[in-house]
């Protein structure tokens, strides 16, 4: 079928996750419990070249759908910030949810891309192909931070979407686009199966622009990096995270909520081969990769991420594919957040707080140690440790420790 431009790609991944003690005991956390659970997806993938098909030159379409199944094990101990299975959620609970189905096309020996249709703003933006090296959500599709709005796309959600792509040099691109923000969109009640094609739920858009250079360092220029900054600016109007219409905390006093017309978002991100294995395959060597984002902090639940990760491929000889990895993320509370689950637990409302919150929210870490084995062609194995500190962003939860595993098998 490839050589007739049409490309079919079905695969499996699964993440199992289970905490190692017992979750923080008291009368706010009764619904907390020591468990663990195993989640997961499969997923099937087509392009269509139609230069080859039909003679179209430059234009390809994409489609991606999915099935979702299981549940994840962070939520059991009280945390709602970072999924311990990052495959979970979105997926509608369905056989077959469409996760994006767009046109592409190439002008200029591939220099300008133009495309659209049903796209994930997150799999084009702050994004990398490295990421998912790790199994939890404060990594794994993307940094937290990156997709701490409802209305950015990121995968399985999709919006209508035009992008544009171009590469004035060969180390360099730049990057934008429209995304046509709409309610709900993880949500079963309006995107269950995400072929809702109509713009009923349209609030507004979402203008991210993003650059990358890509250099090779090293004497023999056998070190590549990628460098990227990134800002989004969107009009859709939402709740102040703390104040009501008369300046008061809204989630004490009660009111009506102060609303914003636009927030915004800003990001760098890298990552960087620092070595070369010597006598190994060209992939071999170790990596490091590390960014910063700040959202508006008067929209966001997390105002600031920082990260870093060290990734090691073919560390071990005979076994090139293998990879071990260590990251660390460091996720702030906005201003706003935080104040308002202080007001409340002052007040003494625990009842009804803000992201599932059961205290007071400030900042939470996560630090994540796997090592992924290469089984055979197309299937991988990876065991996982995560260890989470202040869950939920509240220093009042303890720590804890997860252990697991990842599997993916590709099947053709």
């Amino acid at each position: 079928m490839r050589n007739k431009g049409i490309g079919f790609h079905v695969d499996n991944t699964n993440e199992y996750a289970g905490a190692l003690q017992n979750p923080t005991r008291g009368p706010h956390y009764k619904s907390y419990r020591n468990g663990s659970s195993n989640a997961g997806q499969y997923s099937a993938n087509l392009i269509v070249d139609w230069e080859h098909l039909a003679g179209i030159k430059g234009f390809v379409t994409r489609m991606t759908t999915i099935g979702r199944y299981g549940t994840t094990a962070n939520r059991m101990f009280g945390d709602w910030l970072a999924h311990s299975s990052e495959i979970y959620g979105g997926g509608g609970n369905v056989v077959v949810h469409l996760v994006s189905l767009y046109g592409e096309e190439s002008l200029f020996g591939g220099r300008f891309l133009i495309s659209g249709g049903r796209m994930s703003q997150m799999s084009d933006f702050a994004s990398s192909p490295i990421f998912c090296s790790f199994q939890n959500n404060s990594f794994c599709g993307r940094p937290k931070a990156a997709a701490d709005s409802t209305y950015y796309g990121s995968y399985p959600a999709a919006t209508w979407a035009f992008h544009m792509k171009g590469r004035p040099r060969k180390d360099l691109y730049i990057q934008t686009a429209v995304y046509f923000a709409e309610n709900g969109i993880y949500m079963n009640y309006q995107h269950r199966t995400g072929f809702k094609f109509n713009g009923a739920n349209i609030v507004g858009y979402e203008i991210p622009v993003e650059a990358q250079w890509e250099p090779h360092f090293g004497s023999h220029h056998d070190l590549p990096g990628h460098y990227k900054v990134g800002f989004v600016y969107d009009d859709v109007r939402r709740p102040d995270n703390y104040y009501n219409t008369k300046g008061q905390a809204y989630y004490v006093y009660g009111g009506v909520q102060r609303m914003r017309n636009s927030s915004w978002q800003t990001y760098f991100m890298f990552d960087q081969k620092l070595m070369n294995y010597p006598h190994r395959s060209k992939s071999a060597g170790l990596t490091f990769l590390g960014g910063f984002i700040y959202n508006s902090p008067h929209t966001a639940v997390r105002d600031f991420e920082v990260y870093g990760a060290l990734i090691s491929q073919g560390l071990i000889p005979g076994r090139p594919e293998d990879m071990f990895g260590v990251a660390f993320s460091y996720v702030s509370i906005a201003p706003g957040t935080r104040d308002t689950t202080l007001a409340m637990v002052a007040a003494g409302k625990y009842a009804g707080m803000p992201n599932h919150a059961t205290g007071v929210q400030t900042n939470a870490e996560v630090l994540e140690v796997d090592y992924s084995i290469n089984v055979m062609r197309g299937v991988t194995f990876r065991p996982d440790f995560q260890y989470y500190m202040n869950p939920n962003g509240q220093v009042g939860l303890r720590n804890s420790a997860m252990l697991g595993f990842k599997s993916y098998v590709s099947f053709f």
